[in-house]
């Protein structure tokens, strides 16, 4: 029978959930936007070609990217005890959620950045601009649009994985979906929390698109 301490539960589920997913994506950021922006430059047709720095950068990308979730979650628990203090619960879910997000974001943003007019880029070139300013005042700008499109993909993504490191007892509701929906056979529980995270996934998806199509609209 649904009480009011289950809509409490369900409450603070949701709370820590976009805690997880939001600062998750923050960090993600900070740290693949770099890495994103570095394949970009460094790649053999963009405007500042390196084999070996792009090849590095590369490798690591893809090794992160094919660690399924989980694995990687217990895998780094030792540094994630190391920076948070523990290694379960929802500040400490941030840190494999960062490390899982930086790669998949890094190579969303080489993506999008790849996506420019090469005509714009050269004709910065021609005019002898920096690279520091061909990359913040045309690549960044120009490619716009396509990276919001990525961080409401990165959010969805992200969301998920947060779900499921409710398994090793992450917090959110992926925790509430396992420990009651799972382990108790509580299904109503279980279905509650999983129409949730659909309802979540559903926001951040009409508001990026929203956002992006405006920011579209100002490019032309």
């Amino acid at each position: 029978m649904w009480t009011s301490e289950m809509t409490l539960m369900m409450w603070d589920g949701i709370k820590e959930t976009l805690f997880m997913t939001l600062l998750s994506t923050l960090f993600g950021y900070i740290l693949g936007m770099p890495i994103g922006i570095a394949l970009a430059v460094t790649d053999k047709s963009g405007i500042r070609p390196n084999a070996v720095v792009y090849k590095i950068l590369d490798v690591i990308a893809n090794i992160i990217r094919s660690v399924p979730f989980l694995i990687l979650l217990i895998l780094i628990m030792p540094l994630t005890k190391l920076i948070v203090g523990r290694s379960y619960g929802t500040a400490a879910t941030v840190v494999p959620l960062t490390i899982a997000a930086a790669p998949f974001i890094g190579r969303m943003i080489e993506s999008s950045l790849n996506e420019v007019d090469r005509g714009v880029i050269e004709a910065a070139q021609s005019m002898g601009v920096s690279t520091i300013n061909i990359i913040v005042r045309v690549l960044l700008v120009e490619a716009r649009t396509s990276i919001l499109v990525g961080v409401t993909i990165a959010l969805g993504t992200i969301l998920g994985y947060s779900a499921m490191a409710g398994i090793v007892g992450g917090g959110g509701l992926g925790d509430i979906a396992m420990r009651y929906g799972y382990y108790r056979y509580e299904s109503e529980i279980m279905l509650v929390a999983v129409v949730l995270l659909v309802i979540l996934v559903q926001i951040f998806q009409t508001i990026g698109m929203k956002m992006s199509v405006k920011l579209d609209r100002r490019k032309r």
